[in-house]
């Protein structure tokens, strides 16, 4: 009898499978399978109308103009202290990992001599002039789509007018603050 109880347990496996396919094929006799019109339980999804409000305007760096004034160039120095890994900041210093800053408020972009650039700053047209460094300083790569530089950027206005101050000591003959029609001009453009 022992031979049989093989048979016996792989026969009573057979038929429960058997019972199991004969139940769901009458299932589907007894209930057969709808599409419903609609579903049985609607998700309501407000639509937008097409009179919403204008997206909000890309944030961007604050006007600097009116800061450069009474930047803190000792407080400059302090921040220049994080670009010292890849910038040198003397008359003459040899290029790092990123070029030498001397002398670079108003210099052309990417104009260096022996320095490498990105792409996306040699095909920059114009100079480095203060709003293009409060531009560049608070988010890099947000200015220059593809720059080799790694720097996450100055959020704080404060940190980069006293930064852009320091850039602007570090020259032969600094050029002149921003007078004050520059100001206006700069803040009447950051207002439309």
């Amino acid at each position: 009898m022992d031979d049989l109880k093989f048979n016996k347990v792989a026969a009573g496996f057979l038929l429960a499978a058997l019972l199991a396919m004969a139940g769901y094929k009458l299932s589907e006799v007894l209930v057969p399978h709808q599409k419903l019109a609609q579903n049985a339980y609607p998700i309501e999804v407000q639509v937008a109308s097409t009179t919403t409000a204008a997206p909000a305007a890309a944030k961007g760096p604050e006007p600097i103009l009116a800061l450069l004034a009474s930047a803190d160039v000792e407080a400059g120095i302090k921040t220049a202290k994080k670009c010292t890994a890849c910038h040198v900041f003397d008359k003459g210093g040899k290029n790092k990992v990123g070029p030498g800053l001397w002398n670079i408020v108003n210099a052309d972009k990417a104009a260096v001599d022996g320095f490498s650039y990105s792409a996306a700053l040699t095909e920059m047209e114009g100079g480095w002039d203060y709003q293009a460094l409060n531009a560049f300083l608070y988010k890099p790569k947000a200015y220059v789509a593809g720059t080799k530089m790694n720097f996450a950027g100055l959020k704080k206005p404060e940190d980069r007018a006293n930064l852009i101050a320091y850039l602007r000591s570090q020259a032969d003959a600094p050029i002149a603050l921003p007078s004050d029609a520059d100001i206006a001009a700069e803040t009447s453009a950051q207002a439309q």
